[in-house]
């Protein structure tokens, strides 16, 4: 995913402290004309998105989109439920991981991909609380140790 032609839009920042991502994917989304704008312009939230299977298809929900500040007459409705396009053998890998680890998929990060917009979707496992205070320690500790180095 660390191509030279990928722009980041936007990451889930609250989705690396509550869950502990096992696998990730590359998805596409369906967007109307009005929403692809917006997230060009970075009017993404994916704070409270998670994705789910409706119906044999995989769908990102809640994740917000500002409406396009420059349209005319109608624009998107910004929390609308947007399907997510993956490969048939994906699809069926992560449903069976859901529904035999009870696995959630949570979108990763927004970004564009030459011209197109994907999303990186992690199969992920909740954090207990002690896992999350263990991770701020930890990240505390390796800050005083690279503070101590740096004026060495």
């Amino acid at each position: 995913m660390a191509e030279k032609n990928t722009k980041t839009i936007t990451n889930n920042r609250k989705a690396r402290y509550e869950y502990e991502i096992i696998d990730t994917y590359e998805a596409g989304l369906v967007l109307q004309g009005t929403e692809v704008k917006a997230v060009r312009e970075g009017r993404v939230n994916l704070s409270d998105a998670y994705a789910r299977f409706i119906r044999g298809e995989l769908w990102l929900i809640g994740m917000h989109i500002s409406p396009y500040t420059k349209s005319t007459m109608e624009s998107h409705e910004p929390l609308r439920n947007r399907k997510l396009l993956l490969h048939q053998r994906e699809l069926k890998k992560i449903h069976r991981q859901i529904q035999e680890k009870g696995l959630t998929v949570v979108p990763l990060k927004i970004y564009l991909k030459g011209h197109l917009i994907k999303a990186a979707i992690g199969m992920a496992r909740g954090k207990r609380k002690y896992d999350k205070r263990a991770a701020i320690a930890e990240r505390d500790q390796k800050r005083d140790m690279d503070r101590l180095n740096k004026y060495k």
